[in-house]
């Protein structure tokens, strides 16, 4: 265990905070994205979002599973294992049961409601979800299997399991030397080696098991995916000559991921239906590219400007896990009150997305954050700093948001391809 304070990393900070902001805007969006399935659906869908969707769905889950492996690394050396355990499990695991309990439980009323499975009534529809009442048919994805779902907490156990694994392996990695080779990557070999296990993923892994089912335990490509990424962060550390060397290529960085991009969205003019071998190798490493060179370009911009402190950041240090938890329930529920007024395809989404972070905030700052025993259950710290909240590179902070059951990262070749794309990564 090492005492040693380290600098506090203000843009990892900043990059998980922007980081849950989209995803905060992605979750509105799902409400009105045309031809995305999601709880519920605004009756003012629109085409135009899926374009921006698109983009971000590529990266985002991507982004955050590498900022928690980053946190992981940055206070790996703060606490015995045991110790750092606990304190991921209590900081994880009782926000996720709370969640399920708690918070969920009106995501999963309105998507009941709204398949007409049932009478309005929320008080009577939570005694049932409490006492675990077999509602017909599939009143919310994965009711059927579990009665007390995660939806967009799904992200926790997920990252828990990698942070327990990292503390197993961890010994075993350095003394390898796994990290020291990572963190000597450079030029274009800081693309090209990290894709290649994506790229054996999306043929040997997806093709058996498509998408990312959120299942925890039932999730072969979610796992290797998001693993994968999670362990990229954890490898690459606090190491200063690799983030500085990465600032240094932002700007080709930036080129190389908007090629990609654009080489992944004309995929429907290039791949056919029944590609060729080489053909469907081509859209594979579009995107695998696209997703880390994403994470690269937003990891050095950030890295260069944003490596400071800023009331914004403290703020969105201490704020973001409390709003992440809250944030997707206050969508579905303002979704689905504000649906009945038929306010329109303009005032609608101005009230939904505007009311969701006005709640966030007047829920953090007028009761979770003045109420210690309530800080724990939405993943506070007890003990409010003055700091705002811990520095990921000081050992508090690994705050991870998730995506609803829905739409994800998207994956990799005619038909298959395309529906890799569209699917999750």
């Amino acid at each position: 265990m090492n005492s040693t304070k380290m600098p506090r990393r203000y843009d990892v900070d900043a990059l998980r905070a922007i980081a849950f902001g989209l995803l905060i805007l992605y979750h509105c969006g799902m409400f009105y994205v045309e031809g995305w399935g999601w709880h519920i659906k605004s009756a003012y869908t629109a085409e135009w979002l899926t374009e921006p969707m698109r983009f971000l769905n590529q990266w985002r889950m991507s982004l955050l599973f590498v900022i928690s492996g980053l946190a992981v690394a940055f206070v790996h050396g703060k606490y015995t294992g045991g110790e750092l355990a606990k304190r991921r499990l209590w900081r994880l695991g009782l926000p996720l049961l709370f969640g399920m309990m708690v918070v969920v439980a009106p995501q999963h009323y309105y998507e009941t409601l709204g398949k007409g499975l049932i009478e309005p009534g929320f008080w009577r529809f939570y005694l049932q979800y409490l006492t675990f009442h077999d509602f017909p048919g599939e009143a919310w994805g994965g009711e059927n299997s579990l009665k007390w779902t995660w939806n967009h907490l799904w992200y926790l156990p997920y990252v828990l399991f990698y942070t327990l694994l990292a503390i197993a392996l961890g010994g075993l990695l350095h003394r390898c030397r796994v990290h020291l080779a990572f963190q000597r990557l450079r030029g274009l070999w800081l693309i090209a080696v990290p894709v290649v296990p994506l790229m054996v993923y999306g043929n040997v892994v997806f093709p058996h098991f498509p998408g990312v089912n959120h299942t925890l335990v039932a999730d072969a490509y979610g796992h290797a995916m998001f693993g994968t990424l999670f362990f990229y962060g954890y490898l690459i550390g606090r190491d200063t000559g690799w983030w500085e060397a990465l600032a240094g290529q932002r700007r080709v960085l930036l080129w190389i991921a908007l090629a990609a991009y654009a080489s992944l969205r004309t995929q429907e003019w290039w791949v056919p239906e029944n590609p060729s071998w080489l053909i469907e190798q081509l859209s594979f490493l579009s995107v695998y590219v696209n997703r880390w060179t994403w994470i690269l370009v937003l990891m050095a911009f950030a890295y260069r400007y944003l490596n400071q402190p800023r009331p914004w950041v403290r703020y969105g240090t201490a704020a973001v896990f409390p709003w992440y938890v809250l944030h997707q329930t206050l969508t579905v529920m303002l979704g689905g009150e504000l649906a009945r007024f038929e306010l329109g395809p303009v005032l609608e989404p101005l009230l939904v997305l505007g009311g969701t972070a006005v709640g966030c905030w007047a829920l953090y700052e007028l009761i979770i954050r003045r109420v210690a025993w309530l800080r724990p259950l939405f993943g506070a710290p007890i003990e409010l700093r003055s700091d705002a909240g811990a520095e990921p590179g000081n050992g508090e902070k690994e705050q991870v948001p998730a995506d609803a059951a829905g739409r994800d990262d998207g994956e990799p070749g005619g038909a298959r391809i395309r529906a890799q794309v569209g699917s999750v990564g």
